[in-house]
């Protein structure tokens, strides 16, 4: 029997001021002015249609990515959140994050942001090195990234979160534990920490730079590691860092199995029906056909072979426990129906079992790929 989940919102702002070599994101350069209204109109539109699929239920939070969800006007953000609340409850304690690039962060816009609604902010650093942003492409340099962290924490926000990038083209270990020592300086009470991954129709995958080697990064993640938790930093997903009480709960939904819908330009949702089954839905990733009203891309429902490894695909990159009661809750299956794979992930020492939850070992998480891998369907 399914059980509807919390349910989160993700809303895209799809343009940067320029594309970054790394990014495989749904983001555009920005030729001219953000237009602002008329594209909070459209994201409003986009929410109308989704609407049927809420199931009545409250937002859990609400999360602004991009592109650089910081170039839409403070005056365009209270339009859009105004229009958000106007459509669907919120929960009395919804987390709002919008991301934001330390090269747009102006103190007065900040404060509208917030008088908006955002209780959150995620300032994309990604390295404090003026040679390292250089390479990446970014538009800011280090003291703009301490100076928007500093902004954020005088806020009085509920959090703020500082991403950062680690095994950079020919980055040392030094420099890499040097990066983060800065961000531990501005003591943010979350801290995403992401290995550089080369994607394809990026910059950077069709010229790729030379990256540490395995051995390198192996030593960049255990040294960074031990310093965030000397810190005070929890480790809560393989990326995320947190101090106590400030996990980032749009994230955590995601990776819970739970519900979001996705309005914006290229955006994703997943969706429990009432009657049952699982719905991803894709919207149209350009502006120009999204602007003509043109929202709905895909809608496809999730097959039930496609289930376990989905779910378990989700649960364990959390360090957390999983309760086995919500395998059969979200998805609507038997646990009978992975018996077979969890046994032999119990054999391989990638997880233990207790009556109520499953746990991801030290092991299952060096291996973390072959476990989800026995979780695919045939």
């Amino acid at each position: 029997m399914h059980k509807l989940p919390p349910l989160s919102l993700y809303i895209h702002i799809p343009w940067c001021v320029q594309k970054c070599p790394y990014c495989d994101f749904n983001s555009h350069a920005l030729k001219g002015e953000v237009p602002h209204q008329e594209y909070v109109d459209h994201l409003l539109a986009d929410l109308d249609a989704d609407l049927p699929l809420s199931g009545n239920r409250a937002l859990s939070s609400i999360f602004i990515g991009g592109g650089t969800p910081s170039l839409l006007s403070a005056e365009g953000m209270q339009a859009l959140l105004d229009g958000v609340r106007a459509r669907l409850p919120l929960s009395a304690n919804a987390e709002i994050t919008m991301e934001a690039n330390p090269g747009t962060v102006e103190a007065d816009r900040f404060s509208g942001y917030q008088r908006a609604g955002i209780n959150r902010i995620s300032i994309g650093v990604q390295s404090f090195s003026p040679e390292k942003l250089t390479r990446l492409g970014r538009i800011h340099g280090p003291e703009e990234a301490k100076r928007a962290a500093r902004l954020a924490a005088g806020l009085g926000l509920r959090s703020f979160n500082l991403d950062l990038m680690h095994g950079l083209p020919d980055q040392t270990l030094e420099k890499a534990l040097d990066d983060l020592r800065q961000a531990i300086a501005l003591n943010p009470p979350h801290l995403s920490w992401y290995q550089l991954t080369i994607e394809p129709n990026t910059l950077f995958g069709s010229r790729p730079p030379v990256l540490p080697d395995d051995d390198a990064l192996w030593d960049i993640f255990a040294q960074g590691h031990a310093l965030l938790t000397a810190a005070g930093y929890q480790q809560y997903e393989t990326s995320s860092y947190a101090k106590p009480g400030y996990q980032c709960q749009h994230n955590l939904n995601y990776w819970r199995f739970g519900d979001y819908l996705g309005i914006g330009c290229g955006a994703h949702g997943k969706i429990t029906r009432d009657d049952g089954p699982i719905l991803r839905t894709v919207k149209t990733r350009h502006p120009r056909g999204y602007m003509r009203g043109t929202y709905l891309d895909q809608r496809n429902e999730v097959q039930a072979e496609d289930l376990p490894f989905e779910f378990f695909m989700n649960r364990f990159r959390l360090l957390e426990p999983a309760p086995r009661s919500e395998f059969s809750a979200y998805t609507g299956l038997a646990e009978s129906a992975v018996r077979p794979q969890i046994d032999w992930a119990l054999t391989q020492g990638y997880l233990t079992e207790t009556e109520t939850h499953w746990q991801v070992t030290e092991h299952g998480k060096l291996f973390l790929n072959s476990l989800l891998e026995g979780f695919l369907a045939e």
